[in-house]
């Protein structure tokens, strides 16, 4: 196995995996249930204590 064909094989498998994690980021971001835990991150630092 030559050199080429390892960063070959690194760059599309890379490609692959980094997409992959992104949608898996965006949809886990995105879904409905999770809506109220953000909105409660997102004014924490807005609350007097």
């Amino acid at each position: 196995m030559t050199h080429q064909e390892v960063a070959n094989f690194s760059e599309s498998w890379g490609l692959l995996m980094l997409f992959s994690m992104f949608v898996i980021a965006m949809v886990y971001a995105f879904w409905p249930t999770n809506k109220t835990k953000f909105t409660k991150a997102a004014n924490r630092p807005l609350e007097e204590e």
